[in-house]
């Protein structure tokens, strides 16, 4: 994304294409003459679709563009079609946010969480399900961002009158998170897909159980959430143990490397012997607590 830093002259100017909402408008111009989405306070609210915003503009908070033209026509006409009510929601979600976590957010929660609240209120009303397969898995994983989802819900529920099911507040965890952390909504949703497709594979490779929702589980869990992560990322982490794990723990270095093919088939990325080799740590110590427990 462009932002403002990178755009704003003092003679630069922006024509208002559509207003959203009083605090998001859409416009195009500026040096590259190309459509941008300005956030700020008031600014929807200050001025028509024919009006003309300065791009020294006091008002302005954020200014971006989508630089996938897919992505941004997406966008915009979801955004055409976007309740005032949706956006003002949307403001008071994004504020709590920001005050709950340091640093900047992500830009398209601005334009992902209104598309995605108007589409669940149009399900709600509609009598549709919504089934959230990752729900557990997502409220042991992100409990911060959960809570704040589950705050963001009542607000939606209050506002609209509809019932805001737990599954839902899971979905919008997603976005609490995705915000925070700049990991795409799409991401974690594979890599919910991955872990839990992982978590079968201990099961049925060891024959065994864990209670879901037990200590074993949501350790277990997690680092395979972190893991999938840092692969995406190409994030590497120093693993002075390799050697040893390789030759003392042969039995879960095997099921590790078993379970790094699924991971690299699935996300497209290589799986570094460090991290197979750190997986291998905690499967050791996952069957170890299963044995002990058994006895």
């Amino acid at each position: 994304m462009e932002r403002r830093g990178t755009l704003a002259k003092d003679n630069e100017q922006f024509e208002v294409l559509r207003v959203i909402g009083n605090n998001v408008v859409m416009v195009q111009g500026g040096r590259k003459g190309k459509e941008y989405v300005i956030i700020g306070k008031g600014i929807g609210f200050a001025v028509k679709d024919s009006g003309i915003i300065d791009a020294n503009d006091q008002r302005i908070e954020k200014l971006f563009r989508l630089e996938d033209r897919e992505e941004w026509s997406q966008y915009q006409i979801l955004l055409e079609d976007i309740d005032p009510k949706v956006m003002r929601i949307t403001d008071d979600i994004i504020a709590d946010i920001a005050l709950e976590f340091s640093g900047k957010l992500n830009d398209k929660i601005y334009l992902a969480l209104p598309s995605h609240i108007q589409f669940t209120i149009y399900r709600l009303r509609n009598g549709m399900d919504i089934v959230n397969p990752f729900l557990q898995e997502t409220k042991m994983s992100f409990p911060k961002e959960f809570e704040i989802a589950y705050r963001a819900a009542e607000k939606i529920s209050a506002e609209f009158q509809v019932q805001i099911p737990e599954d839902e507040v899971g979905f919008l965890t997603y976005h609490v998170y995705s915000a925070v952390s700049n990991v795409p909504i799409g991401q974690l949703v594979k890599a919910s897909n991955i872990v839990s497709e992982l978590l079968d594979m201990i099961r049925v490779e060891r024959q065994i159980t864990f209670a879901h929702g037990s200590m074993n589980h949501i350790r277990l869990m997690i680092h395979l959430r972190f893991s999938i992560e840092r692969i995406l990322q190409g994030s590497l982490i120093d693993n002075p143990f390799v050697k040893h794990i390789q030759k003392e723990y042969k039995e879960e270095y095997k099921l590790a490397q078993k379970m790094g093919k699924v991971m690299q088939e699935s996300l497209g990325a290589e799986v570094p012997e460090e991290e197979i080799c750190f997986l291998a740590m905690h499967l050791r110590r996952l069957f170890q607590t299963l044995d002990k427990q058994q006895q």
